[in-house]
């Protein structure tokens, strides 16, 4: 029972729980309406509503029920479509080998042209992603069988697109015999890039020599615009 006091009046609220049918519990609902004193004071009792609470219940169950089933099929019962795609990736994922005891792909030994990258992880995305000719530095330091294939194949050195990815690329620049120079989206790691965004990047790898190029490129970029400026301060003083 709830109770408030208001105007020198006492305002109730009683809840009466009923195991019994809909017509007895109605029955005594309207017999509550003739209680006339509580106590020795003066009573008037309403009965404001009537609810099936079990009724509240199975639709709540019910509810519940068709968001857990959803939730099954969704999660634990796949698609035979996406079933299937998981299967390949898992795979692909598996072919991983070694290389001289490096993680590489399967096809890494009879490919002409192969991709080097920084760990397994990025092995691991590149074979989820149908590329079979990778393998990568695994370490900090470049190892000797890494620099002695770029001198074999065709190379691609694919690096994440951070710091340290510029640094690896100086340091094979210095050490081995790479051909093109492929780098992750800005802020991204190769391991986490999707099909696409890893494509895209190798559709726009450059050569050793367009990449050696950048810095000399922006400098004379630079330059024109200084002399631009330079030219336009000038027309802008007063004769």
């Amino acid at each position: 029972m709830e109770i408030e006091r208001k105007n020198g009046k006492c305002y109730g609220k009683i809840t009466i729980p009923s195991s019994i049918d809909s017509s007895e519990t109605a029955l005594i609902a309207a017999a509550l309406e003739t209680i006339e004193r509580i106590g020795p004071f003066p009573a008037n009792v309403r009965i404001k509503q009537i609810r099936d609470v079990r009724k509240e219940k199975r639709e709540y169950v019910v509810k519940r029920a068709k968001e857990l089933l959803k939730k099954i099929y969704d999660e634990e019962f796949p698609t035979s479509v996406s079933l299937t795609k998981r299967v390949k990736e898992e795979l692909k994922v598996s072919q991983i080998t070694e290389y001289k005891g490096l993680p590489a792909g399967p096809a890494i030994k009879e490919s002409d042209e192969i991709i080097i990258v920084e760990g397994r992880a990025d092995v691991m995305n590149l074979l989820r992603n149908g590329l079979n000719n990778v393998i990568a530095i695994g370490g900090s330091e470049i190892p000797k069988e890494i620099v002695e294939l770029t001198k074999e194949k065709i190379t691609t050195l694919f690096v994440d697109g951070d710091r340290s990815g510029e640094l690896i690329i100086k340091e094979m620049l210095e050490l081995a015999d790479i051909d093109y120079i492929a780098r992750a989206p800005k802020g991204k790691e190769v391991e986490e890039l999707s099909k696409k965004e890893i494509f895209k990047a190798l559709r726009e790898r450059v050569s050793v020599e367009e990449y050696k190029a950048e810095p000399r490129a922006k400098e004379l970029k630079e330059f024109i615009q200084a002399e631009q400026n330079e030219e336009q301060n000038k027309e802008d003083l007063p004769s």
